[in-house]
């Protein structure tokens, strides 16, 4: 990239105040600095006018959004020195924005982390914790529960990279150590509770004996949110979200996160500087509004969801329900920050295929069939035609995830009406 010199100061006031006759907002300056206003075209005064004004001795409530795509220094020596990372500093936002910076820090903060970098996506801020920990010839051993685009990457792509995966439950210690001791490994990955079968293991333990066989663990907390679990605290070196879910929580903004240290944040941010995925500022600040409310959803989905699950559970039309509430989770509920266990359940509707599925989503009148979770409103998804349909069928069966399993994201709406619905869906199901 070729650095250029710094922009020129523009006309106004030698105060730095707004100049009301030409309507620039600018940098104080010398009056001998500054063309008349007037003698500015059209054109010249439509590009400028506004732009580049005095630095406020103000500071907003809200934290803005900084939609520029560069940013211009007093001098060419302060530009350089932020390019070569000796002052902090922004010169372009693929490499930092100052929004973007804002919702790093909170979600830090969440996380108890020393740094967060955002992404573009989800997947985005799982690959990149690959990227990061994994090299040709290495190997990851991995949950195979997780997030089909996950598995996908894990199954296809990274193969094609010399990267290995072995997949091992990790609820497992002693066939998680197994794995560790038959082969070196770079990666233990899992998830905090895990897409579509909602199960969780323990995460101190996974992080142990990653580490005790040098090891680097990495763990999606997507379902759980901070709220609900910090994995750091338990030793986990990389922490990812999706924060489309329930970070972001009112699905309009897509979005993904890793927390982590100082010196790992580093390094991801060299990373997303070649390759690209970075956080756009207006996508940064909606998530950080949607953070200020995630107590607030992520209490009342997990009461709501704590319900639902108990009564799908004692209904005959429902085989099996998962949910981490309802079973004893063997020592891994010490990693939750408190009581609840989220808002995601999933459930398996008692012999049915395809067809009963699709006759259940289509009675739905109040929750909502689309592929995604964590929002104020309930969502329910299929994962055999969505989420998991890129993971063969024979994988699927072996998995667990059957023809019959939907997932549903409990939102923040009145807890009768989404099991009034959810009754509809499953008579429309059962009905031959």
């Amino acid at each position: 990239m070729t650095v250029r010199r710094a922009a020129p100061r523009l006309p106004g006031s030698d105060d730095g105040s707004l100049n009301q006759g030409s309507g620039f907002l600018t940098p104080s300056t010398s009056s001998a600095e500054r063309p008349e206003a007037g003698r500015l075209g059209f054109a010249s005064r439509a590009v400028h006018t506004g732009e580049r004004g005095p630095r406020p001795d103000f500071t907003p409530t809200a934290t803005p959004i900084y939609p520029a795509t560069a940013f211009v220094y007093d001098d060419t020596d302060t530009l350089d020195a932020v390019f070569g990372n000796e002052r902090q500093g922004y010169v372009y936002t693929r490499y930092a924005n100052p929004t973007t910076t804002a919702l790093e820090a909170a979600i830090a903060a969440l996380e108890g982390t020393e740094d967060a970098v955002a992404f573009a996506s989800g997947m985005g801020a799982v690959y990149a914790a690959l990227l990061l920990d994994v090299r040709a010839g290495q190997r990851i051993v991995a949950a195979p529960d997780v997030y089909g685009a996950t598995y996908a990457i894990l199954h296809r792509l990274l193969p094609t990279l010399e990267v290995e995966t072995t997949f091992v439950d990790l609820r497992d210690l002693d066939a998680l150590e197994s794995a560790l001791n038959a082969a070196p490994t770079a990666l233990v990955y899992a998830e905090t509770i895990s897409n579509p079968l909602l199960r969780v293991a323990d995460l101190r333990a996974v992080a142990e004996l990653a580490h005790r066989h040098g090891a680097k663990a990495a763990v999606d907390n997507t379902f759980a949110s901070p709220w609900l679990v910090n994995p750091a605290a338990f030793g986990v070196d990389s922490v990812i979200h999706s924060t489309t879910k329930y970070l972001g929580g009112h699905g309009d903004v897509t979005g993904g996160v890793i927390a982590t240290s100082a010196e790992r944040a580093a390094e991801l941010r060299e990373i997303n500087k070649l390759v690209g995925g970075v956080a756009g500022p207006f996508e940064s600040w909606l998530t950080l509004r949607g953070i200020k409310t995630l107590p607030l959803r992520m209490k009342q989905q997990s009461e709501s969801a704590g319900t639902i699950a108990a009564w799908l559970a004692s209904d005959g039309r429902v085989a099996r329900v998962n949910y981490p509430g309802l079973e004893n989770l063997g020592g891994a509920e010490a990693i939750f920050n408190r009581p609840e266990r989220g808002g995601m359940i999933s459930f398996e509707i008692a012999g049915a295929g395809r067809g009963d599925v699709f006759r259940f989503l289509e009675a739905l009148r109040l929750v909502v069939p689309a592929t995604t979770l964590g929002d104020v409103y309930s969502l329910v998804l299929y994962p055999t035609i969505s989420s998991h349909r890129a993971v063969p069928a024979e994988e699927r069966a072996k998995i667990g995830i059957s023809d019959g399993l939907v997932r549903l994201s409990v939102g923040i709406e009145d807890v009768e009406d989404i099991v009034a619905d959810l009754d509809r869906g499953l008579a429309a199901a059962s009905a031959k």
